[in-house]
């Protein structure tokens, strides 16, 4: 009875070595951004809008060190990843962790134990949230593949909202008035407002949808 324990044992120690660890720095900071003919400082994580596209497979760990160094405090939160066993590093601010003041760092760690789909990680301080996001693809770890055939090309889409005024004004706003917030001047995708506004980036394409037969 040993030997199909051991043969297990092998197994499933294999299974474990073939995870992998990956490492990234976000930092976070304001720059300048320019949409609807106009520039305001938003945050962002390394400079960009939306923020960084993580690839990984099922099974594997991925380490990032938040380097927070914006006016505001900040946590990350990895939305739709179980963590189980590891609730520090989940990013709700003052439920799993206080958050990260300005000019210091953070180390999160994020198990991918269940999951092979797409979920998205985002900053969970206040209002950050509405700039400070991006996309996880978490592929299923071969031989196993999704449940549907290959696609030709994969582009990526993040809905989001644009306002022009400094989002911690219209959050300051709706906070002393008991009202709601402000609607946003535009909807925006991967960032862009679209090709109706005249300001768009020239090098925009339009995709149409076909329907399936």
């Amino acid at each position: 009875m040993s030997h199909p324990l051991f043969i297990y044992f092998l197994i499933s120690l294999s299974l474990y070595s073939s995870c992998t660890a990956h490492r990234y720095t976000f930092t976070v900071k304001e720059v300048p951004y320019k949409k609807l003919c106009s520039t305001k400082k938003i945050l962002t994580v390394n400079g960009q809008f939306p923020g960084q596209t993580l690839k990984v497979y099922k099974g594997d760990t991925i380490y990032v060190n938040v380097r927070n160094r914006a006016s505001e405090n900040i946590t990350m939160h990895w939305h739709g990843v179980e963590q189980p066993r590891n609730p520090w590093s989940d990013g709700p601010e003052y439920i799993t962790q206080c958050p990260i003041r300005p000019g210091s760092d953070f180390m999160y760690e994020v198990i991918f134990s269940t999951e092979d789909t797409t979920v998205w990680w985002h900053a969970h301080s206040s209002w950050t949230r509405a700039t400070v996001h991006g996309l996880i693809f978490v592929y299923p770890r071969p031989p196993k593949s999704l449940p549907f055939p290959k696609a030709d090309h994969e582009v990526p889409l993040i809905l989001g909202e644009w306002w022009k005024k400094d989002v911690r004004e219209v959050v300051e706003l709706f906070t002393w008035t008991g009202g709601d917030p402000n609607v946003s001047d535009a909807l925006t995708i991967n960032g862009h407002p679209g090709f109706l506004y005249p300001c768009s980036k020239s090098d925009e394409k339009r995709h149409v949808p076909m329907y399936g037969s």
